[in-house]
């Protein structure tokens, strides 16, 4: 463009200017992207232009002074929308999506964990905005001079030129970068944080016509290849708990780390560790949940598929048709009921939980909230169990039933009176408070058993406890590695996705308890708890095994594409030995990574298309009804 056509268009290049230093600049300081080579560094610096340029290009086609008021206001939404991302990312060390957009009703729960995430250095987000809004003001900025056509057009080729350069650039460091959806954090780093949005919105529209597009054929070639992977269940422990109480304690943001682990002399969980010598404990047992954290785990336990990548399940499908562990269990007389002592609309679980066939949702309407028990998110974990242990004694038998725990949430608050052992010394606010916080919850454990013993429930019963996702974020890797004592590599940062895992049964594990080091997750728990009860599933369509079968593959898949099996770990496209957290030869992961990625896609089918729909579910129309007439508070 000539110097005058410049002339034309400085307010724009000015704002174009400070928008993409400030998106650099948070990259750098808010997002923990991994940059490997100067390519990869400068991909990254050059990826906001394209989007930045044509947002702002946009009022190429307004009068002049509505064209400047439309910069502005343009500046102040993707300040907004790159303010989101990092807040956003701070907890959850990942990028918004439309489906999580939609989980507005989430917002006025979250109170002090928003809040806790907002930092005073936030506000120099808006420094580019005051100098905009000043010079908005001046005269040098105001005249009635228009682009020609030929101007314009010419502004909007350079556009493409930059989108498509940047693209190419990318494709030659990440071939197929567009169809490896599963990491939003090579695409940022490839397309930048706005493009990626783009990006997400024509996955949006795609997905959202799966479901009308569907039929019956497209459940085959996922049938075809359930079939061919089912292992078959323990020989020695199938049927050990036939007719027995199913008691589920998901435990609130607890990772494996803690376990068996001390601070200042102190054990973290000395119940736990306690109750891993009376049970089957998996130690290489892996969280599987993606953006919908606690209800992706409850998603998985249910139904043994894969939660969404983008979104949550609870939210985006809950109308779908499921054939989850309610109503499987419907059939053997179980009664099955959902303890949670928070607002039944969390998460979407009033809507969700009867889609899933509950018969009882116990919500925070069921409980005795006060000042004194309660904390951050609600009930305290020793009330709500000693509450709880009170209904489930009233429930009728057989049950299966789902404990969810709160105070070990972030931001991790806690009484001082609470506090059972010392914070952890750290730059990390987080990390420390997260020890608490654990300690306090492992005496709720310890609390709900001792009560639960005084009832005829406990012999009756199968207790399974597990970890629903991670609680501290990568984001506090500096703090990590003084409490681990080692660099926390991506490799590390897979190993950090352990979750504990045990299976309690009265009468059986206790008389001899064992560590079971099989690669395992969270998929699998459905299909362990069938093979315990005794009950056949070799009917259903799911990815998990029996965690018990001699047959189980080790072998875990997690939302992001990554994997582990019983050698190697693969993330962010690189193959790790195991035994050395070593880099070894791609080669080596290769045979795995087709069956993660063809199971995370299959399970992706059946969500998005609904394809359960037509998996001959005889029955399953009366017991909707039937749970409609529940008592859901």
């Amino acid at each position: 463009m000539r110097k005058k056509s410049f002339s034309k268009i400085s307010f724009l290049l000015i704002a174009t200017l400070f928008m993409w230093i400030k998106t650099y600049i948070v990259y750098k300081t808010s997002f923990d992207i991994k940059i490997e080579n100067f390519k990869q560094e400068f991909i990254l610096f050059i990826n906001p232009l394209s989007f930045l340029l044509f947002i702002f290009g946009i009022g190429l086609f307004m009068k002049e002074k509505n064209r400047n008021r439309y910069i502005f206001g343009a500046s102040i939404f993707v300040t907004i929308l790159l303010l989101a991302n990092m807040v956003f990312y701070r907890f959850y060390n990942d990028f918004l999506t439309i489906p999580v957009l939609f989980q507005t009703s989430n917002m006025g729960d979250l109170g002090s964990s928003i809040s806790s995430l907002f930092l005073p250095t936030d506000l120099l987000m808006l420094v580019d905005l005051a100098i905009l809004f000043w010079l908005l003001k001046k005269p040098t900025f105001k005249s009635d001079s228009q682009l020609t056509k030929k101007e314009k057009s010419a502004y909007f080729l350079l556009v493409a030129a930059v989108f498509f350069f940047n693209l190419g650039l990318a494709e030659t460091e990440r071939p197929q970068l567009l169809t490896r959806t599963f990491d939003r954090e090579i695409l940022v780093k490839n397309i930048s944080v706005y493009n990626f949005h783009i990006y997400d919105a024509f996955l949006q529209s795609k997905t959202t016509a799966q479901r009308a597009l569907a039929d019956s054929d497209n459940l085959t070639e996922i049938e075809n290849y359930v079939n061919a992977n089912r292992k078959e269940p323990s020989e020695d422990l199938f049927g050990v708990a036939k007719g027995r109480n199913v008691i589920l304690i998901s435990l609130e943001s607890l990772q494996s780390f803690v376990i068996n682990e001390k601070l200042n002399g102190q054990e973290i969980t000395p119940f736990l560790n306690d109750l891993i010598g009376e049970s089957y404990y998996f130690d290489n047992f892996y969280h599987q949940t993606g953006q919908g954290k606690t209800s992706d785990s409850e998603f998985i336990v249910d139904n043994s598929l894969y939660p969404l990548g983008r979104g949550a399940v609870y939210f985006t499908n809950s109308s779908n048709e499921y054939t989850a562990t309610p109503e499987l269990l419907k059939d053997y007389g179980y009664y099955s009921t959902i303890f949670h002592a928070n607002n039944k609309s969390f998460w979407n679980r009033d809507i969700m939980y009867e889609t899933l066939g509950y018969d009882r949702f116990f919500d925070v309407n069921d409980y005795e909230v006060t000042a004194e028990n309660s904390i951050g998110w609600g009930l305290k974990d020793i009330d709500f169990f000693e509450q709880t242990v009170q209904h489930i004694d009233n429930l009728p038998q057989p049950f299966y039933t789902r404990l969810i725990t709160l105070t070990n949430h972030f931001p991790f608050d806690l009484g001082e009176e609470d506090k059972m052992i010392d914070e952890f010394d750290s730059n990390s606010k987080t990390l420390n408070q997260y020890i608490p916080t654990v300690r306090y919850m492992d005496e709720g454990v310890k609390h709900f058993f001792e009560k639960l013993k005084q009832t005829d429930v406990y012999e009756n019963s199968i207790i399974i406890l597990y970890g629903d996702h991670y609680g501290i974020s990568e984001n506090h890797n500096k703090a990590m590695e003084q409490f681990t004592g080692k660099e926390i590599t991506p490799f590390e940062t897979i190993q950090l996705q352990r979750v504990p895992f045990i299976v309690h049964i009265p009468g059986v594990t206790d008389k001899e308890p064992k560590t079971i080091s099989k690669v395992t997750g969270q998929i699998d728990i459905r299909p362990t708890i069938m093979s315990l009860l005794g009950i056949d599933t070799s009917d259903q369509i799911q990815f998990g095994s029996d965690a018990f079968s001699d047959e189980k593959l080790s072998f875990v898949a997690l939302r992001d594409g990554s994997f582990i099996t019983e050698n190697n770990v693969y993330t962010r496209g690189v193959c790790y030995d195991k035994a050395t957290g070593e880099e070894v030869d791609e080669a080596v992961c290769e045979p795995y990574m087709e069956k993660a990625k063809q199971e995370l896609s299959y399970s992706d089918e059946i969500i998005y298309g609904d394809l359960l729909r037509f998996y001959g579910k005889q029955g399953s129309s009366e017991v909707k009804s039937d749970t409609k007439t529940n008592d859901n508070k």
